[in-house]
């Protein structure tokens, strides 16, 4: 299967001028996932699934079926985020090719890394790559070029409800600087995960970060239009 879900080019489609408002599955309430697509529509730009393999991160979630149940109750790109080890990066990739727009693996999963990207490239999925607290930023470096999306995390991998790491702002703007210096001719968006709070991401903002990905910020907040329009205004 060769066939992209979405249009050649939608990421160069996404806002520019304000943030991207990328919203956590993992934040929502499951019970009523498909609700909570619906109130959602209006304000996301994008969904953000996390794929977790109780290994690689502490976590055990989500699973193909349900992505493509999202892929049925909204329009919205779905991003893939593999936290997942070597061994199974390509399987992974197999089986969410058919609902998602754009799947991330790890810097870390750097044995499979650029098989998993020429996969990526052969079913026509935009490519993204995720670094853990822990990594150097630098590690990426030789991936970025063939990157849609750089997402460097805030908080200790697969864990809500944790603070934002005090090198989260330095990270983003060496990453931003990488990009930069990279001379990609498509967009390469850089993204925050982990940590994001009201008080934080007015500072991930300056660092440099195009999206953050919202969990309960967004789907708690008791004014979802309100919540939006701050966000927009930053």
């Amino acid at each position: 299967m060769t066939s992209p879900l979405r249009a050649a080019g939608w990421i160069e489609d996404l806002p520019k001028g304000r943030l991207i408002a990328e919203y956590s599955v993992w934040s929502a309430d499951l019970v009523r996932l498909a609700d909570e697509m619906a109130r959602i529509d209006a304000h996301a730009d994008m969904l953000h699934v996390d794929v977790a393999d109780g290994h690689f991160a502490p976590a055990l979630l989500f699973f193909p079926d349900l992505v493509a149940a999202l892929r049925k109750v909204s329009s919205k790109p779905i991003h893939v985020h593999l936290m997942v080890a070597d061994a199974v990066v390509l399987s992974q990739i197999e089986q969410f090719a058919e609902s998602a727009d754009l799947i991330s693996l790890h810097v870390e999963n750097a044995s499979v890394a650029d098989a998993a990207l020429d996969r990526l490239e052969a079913l026509g999925i935009a490519a993204g790559m995720v670094l853990r607290v822990e990594t150097p930023v630098q590690d990426v470096a030789p991936f970025l070029p063939r990157l849609s999306f750089l997402t460097l995390l805030g908080t200790a991998i697969g864990v809500k409800g944790q603070g934002l790491n005090e090198a989260a702002g330095a990270r983003l703007r060496e990453a931003k600087a990488l990009i930069e210096a990279t001379n990609a001719p498509h967009r390469i968006v850089l993204a925050a995960d982990g940590g994001i709070r009201e008080h934080t991401v007015p500072l991930l903002r300056e660092a440099g970060a195009e999206t953050v990905v919202l969990g309960s910020l967004a789907f708690n907040a008791p004014d979802l239009a309100a919540r939006t329009a701050w966000l927009h205004g930053l």
